[in-house]
Formats: C-alpha cells, structure tokens, sequence
C-alpha cells in the first residue's frame, strides 16, 4: 500500500478536503459490487462533510444492487452523457475507484482534464498507470472497499463510518471475495467485525445478492450447466460459453450472468474455470481458479485483460470458435500434471 509521498500525500488530501469541494467519483465499465459499495461509500461520507459529490459509471450496473444508499442517484455516462461530462469539467477532485487505467472508463477519460483536477486512485489491481496525483494501491487487499475503510482510517474518520457506508463497504467486500472465498486475510475480518460492530446485517446484504434471482436468472443457469458446459478433465479445466442467440432467448441484460462461473469450481477436481460470452462486437472471458493457478496471467498474456491471481478477466476480438480454441490451447500452458499433484 503505498501514496506517491506516504505521510505527504495525505496530509495534502486532508488539506484538499478541508473545505466543501465539487468532487466527482467514478469506476470501471460495467461496474460489480465493488466498483457500486467502494464509490457509494466515499460519497457518502463526502457528503456528510459538506462536498457537492456526483458519483459517475460509464455503463449501467446490475439490478440487484437496487438496495444501496444513493445508488439510483448515480450517474451513467452512456445514458446521460451531457450531464456526467459537465459534472466531469467543473469537477475540482476526481476520485478513480477500483481500475488501475483510465482506458477503464472509456470516453469519459476523455472529459478528465488531468492539467486542471486533482486526481485520487484507489484501487487493488496490480500495475495502476501513472495519471493520478495521489495513489492509494495495494494489491493484497481483498477488494477497493477495505481500502476505503483504509482510506477513512489513514484520514482519521474511522469513526465517522455509518450503518448506511458500513453497508457500502461490506457489500464490496462480499462479492469481490465471493463470499469471503478469495483474497482474505486476519486484517480483513477485523474490518468487517468492525462493519458488523456498526450493525451491519450480512445475511440482509447476502440475500440481497445472492438470494433474490428472478426465474429467468435460474433458467439462465441452467442452461449454462446442462448445454453450455464442457470440461477438459486432462487439464483441471472447466469452461462455460454463451452465444449471441443464448442472450437473445434469455434477454440476458448486464449482471445477469454474474457469479455463473464460480458454478464450474464447485467440482473437486476442477481448478481453472471461464465463462466466455459472445458480444455483439467482442467475445469476453471471466476467469477463476484455484490455489496457485495464476487466471490474472492467462488474461494478461493472452486476452487482453487482467485483473486478480484467482479471479480475472478478458476480452478478444475473434470469433466465439476462435477464443474457444485459443482457450483450450494455451490452458495446458498453466496447468500440468506436475501442478495437479500439489493442488488442493
């Protein structure tokens, strides 16, 4: 974890925020839970502190977040491009959550005027581009919300968190571990101690998540296993494909397809799992593993993307066949016979 200058850096933000400020915050491209809990819990406590906040995604997010303080109050830049670009131009501090480039957030980087606006970066993927002012980065940390509750602690507000940022926070929390699955560690648990402390309801946040699918999600699912599953048991390997017509007989909108992969790891001897979908112009790949198995490498090396060593992304501009065969060619690359032995 580190600021550009440690101890300087947030002395200066501190500074920065001293008085009321028009301040906006935005995320990734089609933002999960993290990218939703991270930004809605710094507004709010901004707000709290006299700050005129707008909170901007480039793309909408997944319905099943409706429950989150302020969420519908968030900008889409696709669906309202004017306004969230003229919030960007009078904007005086520009906190980036959760993405390590501005690429990230597709044309509205174009409206960040870098020369002119303060820039904040807190995020946890590894590599974060030199474009901010003031980087907050650590790629050990489970999700960009336990670096929020960082942030406010190194700030000295830790007591200033609410039920309503507490609510925030853990809800990144849950769905970039998976459920406490990936990427925890002792200093993580006491963070969300502290969160339940607050009065924070995990099982109200987890059945909100995970347990109010509509029956179209569950059909969805089913079709993935039942016709849409192939194996590679020679490799450990599991994947999941969607085609342009299976999003079309499913109406398959964005966060429909959300947490499907994690389904193929559920089975003892698998240990990589993909979904790879096919977009109206690009394929894209979710991938997750287990243990030692770097999917972050497969992604960068292979298809364009990145991300977390057990849980990554990426993309292709080929055909569904064409990513499906490089995905089943360069997986014996990461997985050997050698590797299976010392796997859990």
């Amino acid at each position: 974890m580190y600021f550009c200058n440690p101890m300087e850096g947030i002395e200066e933000i501190k500074k920065l925020l001293g008085v009321p400020k028009d301040i906006v915050i935005t995320s990734h491209r089609n933002p999960d839970g993290d990218a939703l809990g991270s930004s809605l819990a710094l507004s709010l406590y901004l707000q709290n502190h006299g700050h005129k906040v707008h909170v901007i995604f480039p793309s909408e997010y997944p319905g099943i977040f409706h429950y989150l303080p302020q969420v519908e109050k968030s900008l889409i830049h696709d669906l309202q491009p004017e306004e969230a670009q003229e919030y960007l131009k009078n904007a005086e501090i520009v906190f980036c959550l959760d993405f390590n480039s501005l690429d990230r957030i597709d044309k509205m980087a174009h409206h960040i005027d870098l020369k002119k606006v303060k820039t904040i970066l807190i995020d946890h993927h590894i590599d974060p581009e030199p474009f901010a002012d003031y980087v907050l980065s650590d790629t050990s940390a489970s999700s960009t919300s336990e670096l929020i509750f960082d942030f406010l602690e190194m700030l000295g507000v830790k007591d200033q968190i609410d039920l309503k940022i507490g609510e925030c926070l853990y809800t990144g929390i849950i769905t970039d571990t998976g459920s406490f699955k990936f990427a925890t560690s002792a200093k993580l648990f006491r963070i969300v101690a502290e969160l339940k402390e607050l009065g924070v309801n995990d099982k109200k946040l987890q059945d909100a998540i995970y347990n109010s699918l509509p029956e179209k999600s569950v059909r969805l699912l089913a079709h993935c296993l039942y016709k849409r599953m192939e194996l590679m048991p020679e490799f450990e390997t599991g994947y999941i494909y969607l085609t342009k017509e299976d999003y079309k007989e499913f109406d398959i909108q964005r966060g429909d397809t959300e947490g499907i992969v994690n389904y193929l790891l559920m089975m003892k001897h698998i240990k990589i799992a993909a979904l790879i979908s096919e977009q109206p112009t690009i394929v894209k790949l979710s991938l997750r593993s287990k243990g030692d198995i770097s999917v972050q490498e497969i992604a960068r090396n292979h298809f364009n993307g990145g991300g977390h060593k057990n849980a990554s992304g990426g993309s292709a501009y080929a055909s569904l066949e064409a990513v499906i065969r490089r995905f089943r060619k360069v997986i014996p690359n990461y997985i050997t016979e050698d590797s299976n032995k010392t796997m859990i």
